[in-house]
């Protein structure tokens, strides 16, 4: 009989592991198809849907991904699409272009772009409700990363009666800059607004709005490229808007901290997960099921985001 050495089995381990990866993400990129035909488009996005073999009006889950990322990979690589998978819902990536910025992030720090049925924010409109028509769904949840979780900050606020939750990973409040010197100010040091200014401000917006999806805020104690106090000023603004008078739910474990908001019926309304010495990015588990891999702005941590975030929507 033939004896392989033990570096050899290693080597095979690895290959066989890297050529499964491959194959997975293969076949996620096939699983996703082009939402076309969506309507006004004047921010130039494009999209791409994931539609569950049964019950596709389960679910929608939107992602808004980081710059310099592609949409579908980020799905793939930090579990959402595994997920999906497994637990039948819909994903629907929509995706930034070079064209429109130089490093393919979402213009949230563009006034044009994260107002109301303007620009970006309009074209996200339309292809969240175009999504919802394909599949016949009522209950939308929002996803962001980094840009994308500010732009996430501006499409909660400009359409709350479109989305049940949204997420905000790495990302800012809104509004937060109207363009990239206030931007720059507000990534490295949080915004400049106070929070009832920020609560005013959307305020202004929604005079008769009462109900506001719930939230959930994620950060790392050490992101150098979003201060984590934009989390914080994230976390005091949703909770004022949603009416929260008493002081959260403190939750420290060894490697996180979770703070949670919650109504006089102990239903959570607002959370902040911060991730104790991690950098800028999403935490995933590589240890378990659809817990994501890791990467640039995907950083192994002993929590998994998506799964997390997922878990508690009751997806």
């Amino acid at each position: 009989m033939l004896k392989i050495s033990s570096l050899a089995r290693k080597a095979v381990a690895i290959l066989s592991c890297s050529l499964s990866l491959s194959v997975a993400a293969h076949a996620s990129a096939q699983a996703f198809e082009p939402v076309n035909d969506f309507g006004a488009n004047p921010g130039a996005l494009t999209a791409s849907i994931y539609t569950p073999a049964t019950n596709p009006g389960s679910a929608l889950v939107v992602l808004l991904h980081g710059c310099v990322q592609d949409g579908i990979e980020l799905a793939d690589n930090s579990g959402l699409t595994g997920l999906a998978q497994e637990k039948q819902f819909a994903v629907l990536v929509p995706q930034q272009s070079f064209d429109n910025n130089v490093k393919r992030c979402f213009n949230w720090f563009s006034a044009q772009d994260t107002q109301a049925d303007s620009g970006e924010m309009l074209s996200l409109k339309n292809i969240i409700t175009q999504a919802q028509v394909s599949t016949g769904t009522k209950r939308v949840y929002l996803v962001g990363l980094s840009a994308g979780g500010a732009m996430a900050s501006a499409a909660l606020v400009n359409y709350p009666d479109l989305f049940s939750a949204g997420a905000v990973i790495a990302g800012l409040p809104y509004p937060c800059a109207d363009n990239l010197t206030k931007a720059i100010s507000c990534m490295k040091k949080g915004p400049a607004e106070s929070t009832e200014e920020l609560v005013s401000f959307v305020r202004k917006l929604h005079p008769e709005q009462a109900q506001w999806p719930t939230l959930s805020i994620w950060t790392g104690t050490t992101d150098a490229v979003v201060h984590p106090q934009n989390a914080h000023s994230l976390a005091a603004q949703w909770v004022q808007l949603s009416g929260v008078e008493t002081a959260p739910r403190v939750e420290q474990l060894t490697d996180y901290r979770v703070s949670r908001w919650v109504d006089t019926n102990s239903q959570e309304l607002v959370s902040l997960i911060e991730i104790h010495n991690m950098g800028h990015g999403i935490a995933v588990d590589p240890t378990i099921a659809h817990g994501g891999i890791e990467g640039d702005f995907l950083l192994k941590a002993p929590i998994s985001t998506v799964g997390e975030i997922i878990r508690s929507w009751g997806l």
